[in-house]
């Protein structure tokens, strides 16, 4: 029963019981009546505040239970980043992913313009300006990850022995151009798991701009170039100043 419904059958029991009391029941009697009648409109303002007070509560804890999700989707996201700009290639193999973080380097490059000259033949010769870009250095892939738990980026939390499950694919951006895409999930049934039934219904369907649309919480896409997350801005604001 929604919380109208709840609202019309407390004023319609309260009219009856009223009619009850007044035409059938002894005076001696009516202070029972009065009794059962405070009970009964204690319960059902209880009813109609909670009515109303729990859809705010389980928003509250959704967003709490999602904001630890979407930090490990995160660093999943940075880590596979990472990987692709040292190999060209996202990866599905968990393990070896956390190995990368604790051992690969990342090449420091430097770029500068030259002048170089160039014969256009005939005696000509005119200075050209050329881009060359150097290795100067390495840094290692761990120094971006301090800070994190990315040992145990895998786990869902919230949900024990259960981990994000992982698929990588790739697209053709352009004709003749393949581009290597990775996609990252976990459901939202097992995240919310243990609250209101109804409303988890409700939130699988979710689909407004200022919620985390659909069945799943993710990041990247197998059908697009993208290392987006699905869920809404106000889940980034506490690193909103930070560059990827």
């Amino acid at each position: 029963m929604g919380l109208l419904g709840m609202i019309l059958a407390a004023v319609l029991v309260a009219v009856l019981l009223a009619i009850v009391i007044v035409k059938y029941l002894p005076l001696k009697l009516r202070w029972v009546a009065s009794l059962l009648l405070l009970g009964a409109t204690v319960f059902l303002v209880y009813k109609i505040y909670y009515g109303i007070m729990q859809p705010i509560i389980f928003n509250k804890n959704k967003v709490i239970k999602y904001a630890k999700v979407v930090d490990n989707l995160k660093i999943i996201r940075d880590a596979q980043v990472k990987h692709f700009e040292i190999t060209g290639n996202y990866t599905k193999d968990k393990a070896g992913l956390i190995r990368f973080i604790d051992t690969a380097k990342l090449a420091l490059t430097e770029t500068k313009t030259i002048v170089e000259k160039e014969n256009r033949g005939g005696g000509i010769i005119v200075d050209v300006e050329k881009r060359k870009t150097d290795t100067i250095g390495y840094e290692p892939v761990l120094k971006y990850f301090k800070g994190t738990n990315y040992k145990e980026m895998f786990k869902v939390p919230g949900v024990p022995g259960k981990e994000f499950d992982i698929e990588v694919g790739s697209v053709e951006k352009v004709q003749g151009l393949v581009v290597p895409t990775f996609f990252v999930k976990t459901e939202k049934a097992s995240i919310l798991k243990g609250m209101d039934a109804s409303l988890i219904k409700q939130e699988l369907e979710a689909g407004a701009t200022d919620q985390i649309k659909g069945e799943f919480v993710s990041v990247g896409s197998l059908n697009e170039v993208t290392t987006g997350g699905n869920w809404p801005p106000f889940y980034d604001k506490k690193d909103s100043g930070k560059k990827e």
